[in-house]
C-alpha cells in the first residue's frame, strides 16, 4: 500500500476514504492489521541518532583558533617547556568542557515531541472495540475520541457529536477547533481541515470517530520531527566573528613568524634552528592564550544575569545573540497574546459597553459606567447560566475549566458581581443541548420554584439572527432590527473581535427537555458580545522598545487575518496588509522577499510556512529572532539565529529547540534580553581590545629585539604570566560593567561587520606601541644604566602590566571618556589591586623569583612603571577624543 500523505484526505468524503484505505464501519480485521504494521512499521516518530558524548566532546576543539592553541602546546613541548604546555592546554581543555556541558541537550527536540503521543487508543477492529497501544495503530484503523483524549495519529473523521479540538500547539489557533465529518476545500489551510483530527492534538469537548489515515512520519506531527531534524542551526553571530577573528589572527601571527625566521636567516645570518625557536616564541606570545577562558567567564556571568531577569540561556554563545537581533518573529497566541479570550465589548440593541480588565480574572469595569442597563445584566445572566465552564482561583492566578468562549462569558458576569451559585439555585438548569459545530450553537432549559421556564441561546451571531424576531431594549422586547445588528457586526469584524449572541425564549409550562425542534424561532435577541485573545500590555511596550532599539517585530500566526490584523494594531505593529500561509505559498522567494519589509503579519501560517519566513529573513540579511510555544514553532526556532521559547505555557519540543527559555513567558523580557545581549557584546569587545595590545606588544618586543640582535627582554614563561594572569584578571573586570547610556538607542550591529574594525584595529596597533615603546625601552635604558639581566626583564614586564592598567580604564568606555568611579563597577578596582599584589609577589617573592627569573626593583623603577600607566591612559585619551571629532565632521 501506497504511503498515504499526499493524499488530500480533507477534501475526501469519508467513504471514499475509506474505501481507498479498504476499511469499513466495522474497521480492519485483526490479521490485517498485522500486516499492515508489519508494512507501515509501529506509530513512533523516527529518532534521529545525534552524535555521541565523545563526538560531541571533540567538536567542541574545532575552531581555528583552538587549533592555533593546540599548535602552541604542541610547539612548547617540542621546546622542552612542559609548565608552559600544561598551561596552554588546561585553557583548551577548560574551554572544551564548558561547551560540552551547555550544549549536550541539542537533539532532544524530537524526543520531547515523542511525548505527545498517548499510550494506548479506543479501535475498532472486526467489529470490537479494543483498547491498542498508538505505536500498534495503522492506516485504515478507526479510532473512538472522547474529551480529554491525545490523537494518536491523523484521522480522517468520518463521525462527530459536538467534536471540538485543541490546536493551539499544533496551528497556533488560539480556541478549540470544531470538526465535522464534511469535506474541506482542498486548497484549506491547516487550521481550516475541520474534517481532520491531528496527532498529537487534544480533544476538548464532544466525541467522534476517525480512519486513520497517516501514522508516524507521516503525520503532521511527523512531518514536524522532520523538518526540525533537516533544519540547519546556524551559528549564533558571536561565534561567526571569533571564527573570522581567529582566521585574522593566525594569519598575522603565521605573517609575522615567516617573516622573522626569514629576516634572521637572510639578513642576521642566524642558523635555522635558533630562528626556528625565535619564530615560535615570537608566536606563543602573540598567542591570547587566556582568551577563550576570559570569552567563556563573560559568557556566564552574563547567562547569570540574564537568569535572574527570567531568561534561560541553554547554549552559552547564544547569550549575546540577541545584541545582534534586527528582527523578532513572534508567535500570536500565549507570546504576544495571554491566551486568555476576553470580552471586550457588549452590543445591546440600546447602548454598547466596553468591558476592561484582561484574562479570566471577573475584575474590571464596564463602561459607560453608572446605572447599568436592564438588558447587560440580563445578557451576562444567559451567558452565566447556558455555561459548562469553569472558573478558579490558585494562587492568585485564575485558570479554566472547559471551552474558553463559555469561560469568558463567565468572567464577564463576575465583573458585573453575578454569583454563578445563586444564580443557578433561583434558576437552575433542566437540559441542555452542547455547542455543537454544524448548527454553531448550544442551549439550555432553566425553570424556577414557581415553574417558569426560559430558553437561554448561544451561538454564531447569524445563526441567532435567523431565529429570533424580537430583541430586547431596556427591558422590554421590541421587533427585531437587522439593520443594527449588520452594524455591530460590520464593527466586531473591523476590530477583528469574534462575535458570540445570546437570545432567550419563554419555554412552555410543561417542558422538561430540549430538543434541536425547539430552536427554530420565537427567540428575543438580547445582544451580541465581542470577545478577543487580548495582548499583553508589557507586549505593547516591549514592542515598543524594540523600535526603538532599531528590531523589527513581526507577528506569524495561525489565526485569522482580521483577528491577527486587529491585535496587530493594538501591539503597535506598523499597519499593513497581512500575508496569509495561502498567499506565501503563491509567491516566488524573489516576491516575498520584496513583501518582507513592509509586512508586518503572517496570518493562517503552517510549520513550513514559519520555517520559509525565517529562512527568506536571513537570506536578505536579517538577524533573526524567533519567538514560540508550540509544537508548530519548534523548526524555526532551531533555523533561527536565536529560538526564544515560553518556559511555562511552552511545549517540550519548543524549549528543546530554543536557545532561550523565557521562565515567565512574557515578551517584555526579550526587550530585556536584548538589553543584555549587547551589553554582554560590549564587554566582550572591551575584553578582546584590552587583551590583544597585550600580545601585540609583546610580540613586537620580542620582534624588535629580534631585528635590533638583542637579547630577549621578556622570556616565554614571563610571556605566559602576563597572558594567563595579568591581562585575563584585568580582562575580567570589564565583564562586569553596566550598560553604557545609549545602548537600546543604537540600531542593531551589521552582522556583517567584523569584530574588529578599522578603527579598533587601529587602537590595539596605538597601545601595542606604546607598551611596547614602554617596556622595551625601558629594558635598554636599565641596561645602559648596568641593572642585572633579571632586574630589567622584571622592569620590562611591570611596565607591560601597569601600561596594561592604565589602558583597563581608558577600555571601560569604547567611545567615551575613561571611568575611574569605585560604584558603578568595584570589581575593576578589585582587580587592579590584586594584580598589583601579584606583581609584587612576582617581584620580590623568592619562589616566583626562582620559577620566573625575576629580581627586586627600586623606587626608580616603580616609578618608571607609574609613569607607563599614566601615560598610557593620557595617550588613549587623546586619540578618543581626536577620532570622536574626525567622526563628526565627517557626518556633517
Amino acid at each position: 500500500m501506497n504511503a498515504p500523505s499526499p493524499i488530500q484526505w480533507h477534501a475526501q468524503s469519508a467513504e471514499a476514504s475509506l474505501q481507498q484505505l479498504d476499511s469499513g464501519p466495522a474497521g480492519l480485521d485483526l490479521d490485517e492489521a498485522e500486516r499492515r504494521l508489519a508494512s507501515h512499521g509501529p506509530n513512533r516518530l523516527p529518532e534521529r541518532a545525534g552524535p555521541g558524548p565523545l563526538k560531541r566532546f571533540l567538536l567542541q576543539f574545532h575552531n581555528l583558533l583552538i587549533y592555533v592553541l593546540l599548535a602552541s602546546t604542541l610547539v612548547t613541548l617540542a621546546l622542552g617547556e612542559w609548565l608552559d604546555s600544561a598551561v596552554i592546554f588546561g585553557v583548551v581543555l577548560i574551554n572544551a568542557v564548558v561547551g560540552f556541558i551547555q550544549e549536550g541537550k541539542a537533539e532532544q527536540a524530537m524526543r520531547a515531541i515523542q511525548k505527545l503521543l498517548t499510550l494506548d487508543s479506543r479501535v475498532k477492529r472486526g467489529g470490537e472495540v479494543r483498547q491498542v497501544p498508538a505505536e500498534d495503530l495503522v492506516p485504515g484503523d478507526l479510532v473512538l475520541l472522547d474529551a480529554g483524549d491525545r490523537v494518536p495519529a491523523d484521522l480522517r473523521l468520518l463521525e462527530t457529536r459536538d467534536l471540538r479540538i485543541e490546536e493551539a500547539a499544533l496551528t497556533g489557533e488560539s480556541v478549540p477547533s470544531d470538526k465535522t465529518s464534511q469535506p474541506v476545500t482542498r486548497d484549506a489551510s491547516l487550521g481550516d481541515r475541520h474534517s481532520m483530527a491531528y496527532s498529537g492534538t487534544l480533544v476538548s469537548a464532544g466525541s467522534g470517530l476517525g480512519l486513520v489515515v497517516a501514522t508516524a512520519g507521516e503525520t503532521e506531527l511527523g512531518r514536524i520531527s522532520h523538518l526540525l531534524g533537516s533544519v540547519e542551526q546556524l551559528q549564533t553571530p558571536l561565534l561567526a566573528d571569533m571564527a573570522r577573528f581567529a582566521r585574522q589572527l593566525t594569519l598575522i601571527i603565521l605573517v609575522l613568524a615567516v617573516a622573522t625566521f626569514a629576516f634572521g636567516i637572510l639578513l642576521r645570518g642566524y642558523s635555522a634552528s635558533d630562528m626556528l625557536m625565535a619564530a615560535v616564541g615570537l608566536a606563543v606570545a602573540a598567542i591570547p592564550e587566556g582568551l577563550p577562558a576570559v570569552l567563556t567567564i563573560i559568557l556566564a556571568l552574563g547567562v547569570q544575569r540574564m537568569a535572574h531577569r527570567q531568561s534561560i540561556i541553554r547554549r552559552l554563545p547564544a547569550v549575546e545573540s540577541l545584541g545582534a537581533v534586527t528582527v523578532v518573529c513572534s508567535d500570536k497566541t500565549g507570546t504576544l497574546t495571554r491566551n486568555e479570550m476576553t470580552v471586550q465589548r457588549v452590543y445591546t440593541a440600546a447602548r454598547h459597553f466596553e468591558v476592561d480588565g484582561v484574562g479570566y480574572a471577573p475584575q474590571g469595569a464596564i463602561r459607560p459606567t453608572g446605572d447599568l442597563a436592564h438588558d447587560l445584566f440580563e445578557l451576562a445572566r444567559a451567558g452565566l447560566l447556558a455555561n459548562s465552564a469553569s472558573l478558579c482561583e490558585v494562587d492568585s492566578q485564575w485558570s479554566i475549566t472547559g471551552d474558553p468562549t463559555e469561560a469568558a462569558l463567565l468572567t464577564l458576569a463576575g465583573k458585573l458581581q453575578l454569583d454563578s451559585e445563586e444564580e443557578a439555585a433561583r434558576l437552575p438548569r433542566v437540559d441542555a443541548i452542547p455547542f455543537s459545530s454544524e448548527r454553531r450553537y448550544l442551549a439550555s432549559l432553566h425553570r424556577d420554584a414557581d415553574g417558569s421556564g426560559v430558553i437561554y441561546l448561544v451561538g454564531a451571531p447569524e445563526r441567532l439572527l435567523e431565529v429570533c424576531d424580537q430583541q430586547c431594549r431596556d427591558g422590554a422586547d421590541e421587533p427585531l432590527d437587522p439593520r443594527i445588528w449588520d452594524e455591530v457586526l460590520d464593527e466586531g469584524a473591523a476590530a477583528g473581535l469574534r462575535m458570540i449572541g445570546l437570545a432567550r425564549r419563554a419555554a412552555g409550562s410543561g417542558q422538561h427537555e430540549l430538543d434541536h425542534a425547539d430552536l427554530d424561532g420565537g427567540f428575543v435577541l438580547l445582544g451580541l458580545v465581542g470577545m478577543l485573545d487580548p495582548p499583553r500590555e508589557e507586549a505593547i511596550r516591549a514592542i515598543e522598545e524594540c523600535h526603538s532599539a532599531g528590531i523589527h517585530v513581526k507577528m506569524i500566526t495561525g489565526d485569522h487575518a482580521a483577528t491577527a490584523a486587529a491585535i496587530a494594531e493594538r501591539l503597535g505593529l506598523p499597519a499593513g496588509n497581512p500575508l496569509t500561509g495561502a498567499d506565501l505559498d503563491d509567491l516566488t522567494d524573489a516576491e516575498l522577499d520584496a513583501l518582507l519589509k513592509e509586512t508586518s503579519v503572517f496570518a493562517r501560517t503552517s510549520p513550513s510556512h514559519k520555517l520559509r519566513l525565517v529562512e527568506r529573513l536571513q537570506a536578505i540579511g536579517e538577524r533573526v529572532a524567533m519567538t514560540g510555544d508550540g509544537v508548530n514553532d519548534s523548526p524555526a526556532l532551531k533555523r533561527a539565529d536565536i529560538g526564544i521559547a515560553m518556559g511555562i505555557k511552552g511545549t517540550e519540543a519548543a524549549k528543546e529547540a530554543a536557545q532561550m527559555v523565557l521562565a515567565d513567558d512574557n515578551f517584555a523580557t526579550i526587550a530585556h534580553a536584548v538589553e543584555e545581549g549587547r551589553t554582554v557584546y560590549d564587554n566582550l569587545k572591551k575584553s578582546i581590545l584590552f587583551i590583544l595590545p597585550t600580545n601585540g606588544a609583546q610580540a613586537f618586543v620580542l620582534l624588535t629585539a629580534i631585528l635590533l640582535g638583542l637579547t630577549l627582554p621578556i622570556t616565554p614563561l614571563q610571556i605566559l604570566w602576563v597572558n594567563m594572569i595579568t591581562a585575563v584578571t584585568l580582562a575580567l573586570a570589564l565583564a562586569f560593567e553596566p550598560a553604557e547610556d545609549d545602548l537600546m538607542e543604537r540600531p542593531p550591529r551589521d552582522p556583517r561587520a567584523p569584530l574588529l574594525s578599522a578603527e579598533l584595529l587601529w587602537l590595539i596597533l596605538l597601545v601595542s606601541v606604546l607598551l611596547t615603546l614602554a617596556s622595551l625601552g625601558l629594558f635598554i635604558h636599565s641596561q645602559q644604566l648596568g641593572w642585572s639581566m633579571e632586574t630589567s626583564r622584571t622592569l620590562a614586564v611591570n611596565a607591560l602590566v601597569f601600561g596594561e592598567i592604565g589602558y583597563l580604564f581608558s577600555s571601560r568606555r569604547l567611545n567615551g571618556p575613561a571611568r575611574f568611579g569605585l560604584m558603578d563597577n568595584p570589581m575593576v578596582w578589585g582587580m587592579v589591586l590584586l594584580i598589583v599584589l601579584l606583581q609584587l609577589g612576582f617581584t620580590y617573592a623568592p619562589p616566583m623569583q626562582s620559577l620566573f627569573g625575576t629580581s627586586g626593583l627600586g623606587a626608580a623603577g616603580w616609578s618608571w612603571c607609574l609613569g607607563t600607566a599614566l601615560l598610557t591612559c593620557a595617550a588613549v585619551e587623546v586619540d578618543k577624543k581626536v577620532r570622536t571629532r574626525l567622526a563628526g565632521k565627517a557626518r556633517r
